[in-house]
């Protein structure tokens, strides 16, 4: 029977708002390890951060914000990660904000060097501490994995840097800053935005993202706001014109054909966003089918 630990990660100091820490408690509660054993895996549950302190509110790096609390939480997950990793179990984390990816991220190429990350986003995330506008570390975790920065605060020393920028490839893009359309291009980082997905379709885009970071084990890190906010409007920083749900979870279940997937992120779910009740079980409901299509759930 394959092994799943499911890793809370009910961190929210890489954002302003309060609430995405809950999104791993309410998928939880919407029966997300019931689901999981019926396909088959003898599922654990992992909280790395019990007992984590408050980010404090004098908490800065010049304008970066909470980079003690980032620092600290995200090491602890990378410690979580790379232990059953080594068990040969497979790391689904549940966020939590995208700096969460700090540390699953760099677990999994401590362990699986060669593997190639597929990050499904609104947005790139690889703002550096100077491109940065809001100093909000969600929109700073794929500058760290690179180490791209550097001057760097030491609570976040730690992080290995271990990906290489033909190892990562975007799918979703729609809102990206201009400093990371800068480092997009410079580093020649394949990323595909919601015009590729319009123009060759998902599955294409799929293929030639695939085809571009290489053989190897993958890692799936889902931000939930990739898809468009009619069908998860409780999520942080929504974007209208994103995936279809259906291109949602049409992009898990075909990543889950390669038999490739090592670990896997779902993050930025935040059920305080909510306007009613329907919204909170819309956003949860596709969070869980993400994280089900990635491991083996299929229509029939």
């Amino acid at each position: 029977m394959p092994q799943l630990s499911i890793v809370l990660a009910p961190f929210s100091g890489g954002q302003p708002r309060k609430g995405v820490d809950l999104g791993p408690k309410y998928m939880l509660k919407q029966g997300l390890p019931t689901h999981l054993e019926e396909l088959g895996y003898d599922v654990e549950i992992n909280e790395p951060l019990a007992g984590l302190p408050e980010a404090e509110e004098d908490d800065k790096f010049g304008h970066i914000k909470n980079p003690t609390s980032v620092g600290d939480a995200t090491k602890l997950i990378y410690e979580n990660n790379l232990e059953a990793l080594n068990k040969n179990s497979f790391p689904l984390t549940l966020g939590g904000d995208h700096s969460i990816a700090i540390g699953t991220v760099s677990a999994v190429l401590e362990k699986h060097p060669d593997a190639g990350l597929l990050w499904v986003d609104a947005h790139a995330d690889i703002n550096t501490l100077e491109s940065t506008i809001s100093g909000n570390l969600h929109g700073c975790p794929v500058s760290f994995l690179m180490g791209l920065n550097e001057n760097v605060p030491t609570s976040l020393q730690w992080v290995p840097k271990k990906l290489r920028p033909n190892k990562i490839a975007y799918i979703g893009l729609r809102d990206v800053d201009p400093g990371e359309k800068q480092i997009l291009k410079k580093l020649g980082i394949p990323a595909f935005s919601m015009y590729h997905i319009d123009r060759y379709g998902m599955n294409t885009v799929i293929e030639m993202a695939l085809e571009a970071i290489g053989p190897g084990p993958l890692i799936l890190s889902y931000d939930v706001d990739a898809i468009d906010p009619q069908y998860v409007p409780a999520t942080g920083t929504p974007v209208r014109g994103g995936l279809t749900l259906r291109e949602a979870l049409f992009l898990p279940e075909r990543l889950a054909e390669t038999k490739r997937l090592v670990a896997m992120d779902v993050v930025e779910v935040n059920p305080r966003l909510a306007s009613n009740d329907v919204h909170v079980v819309d956003t949860i409901s596709a969070g869980c089918a993400v994280a089900r299509c990635a491991l083996g759930e299929t229509l029939l």
